[in-house]
């Protein structure tokens, strides 16, 4: 934008000044940098001052994982309903979700399909912070057993990448009932024999950790993630324990057992091959 009015300054005049473009720069919400958003693009969304992995949607979160062109989504028309007529402060769940839908151009909080990495084929699940924060409900449940199924059914690795606030509280009870109804489906795939990599983004919270998100033959972390159950006030409210700085960050966790492995974004497509090329073996 250029502004047009023109001033003097000691009887001179001032051609008219060129402002920034909007969107051009944005901020490390870490280091606080300010950072040319090409450049953080082209780093895959993680900033090369301080390598803060920064949240992404399931549309670019595919884009760095699968080969390019290779993901055939499946089971794209499955939506939401509303069990429970829930509303908050006088928006209904199903205006909610129609607005999350737009602002994310994704039906549900998790996107499943076959894929290649680096020429391997998968079955990939995918969720979407950009919809009511990647939460689970009854649709997301029955999306995420579906894509077992069918790695089952063609004997591929699943590879699932959580980032979500946890059970969707539209859905109370029936929310909370896709826990067990997720970790039954990985039961019966592991039985089988398969392969799940379980990838856990920033954050990885409530009943996704406490469900699928934990039961990986391998758990990969990315730099930095939050990864817990309830926040820290709870926790504290709860036990009367003061809790160690950056208790619930990925690295805290690797220390103690809970994650297999820390990879940052740019190396993750390799690695997953690395695995899957490992348990073939």
């Amino acid at each position: 934008m250029v502004r047009e009015a023109k001033s003097k300054w000691n009887g001179f005049s001032l051609k008219p000044r060129k402002e920034m473009p909007d969107g051009l720069w944005m901020k490390c919400s870490n280091c606080e940098h300010m950072l040319y958003k090409s450049s953080v693009e082209k780093n895959l969304d993680v900033c090369p001052e301080c390598n803060q992995h920064f949240r992404i949607d399931a549309n670019k979160r595919i884009k760095y994982l699968a080969d390019e062109g290779s993901f055939q989504e499946i089971f794209d028309d499955l939506t939401t309903s509303d069990p429970l007529d829930f509303k908050f402060r006088g928006t209904s769940y199903k205006e909610r979700a129609r607005v999350d839908e737009k602002k994310s151009g994704s039906t549900e909080a998790i996107k499943i399909g076959k894929a290649f990495i680096k020429g391997r084929a998968v079955v990939l699940a995918v969720m979407d912070p950009n919809f009511l924060m990647g939460s689970m409900g009854a649709v997301v449940g029955e999306k995420f057993c579906l894509a077992v199924d069918k790695a089952m059914e063609e004997k591929l690795p699943f590879i699932a990448v959580s980032c979500s606030g946890g059970a969707r509280m539209h859905e109370g009870v029936i929310s909370l009932g896709q826990m067990a109804k997720t970790s039954a489906a990985l039961a019966k795939y592991d039985e089988s024999g398969g392969l799940f990599i379980s990838i856990l983004a920033d954050p990885t919270t409530g009943g996704v950790t406490a469900s699928f998100a934990m039961l990986g033959d391998c758990i990969i972390a990315e730099p930095g993630a939050l990864i817990a159950f309830a926040g820290p006030r709870t926790i504290a409210q709860t036990i009367k324990v003061e809790l160690p700085e950056g208790f619930q960050k990925a690295e805290f966790l690797l220390e103690h057992g809970f994650i297999d492995m820390i990879v940052d974004r740019k190396d993750m497509r390799s690695e997953i091959a690395r695995l899957i090329d490992y348990c073939k073996k």
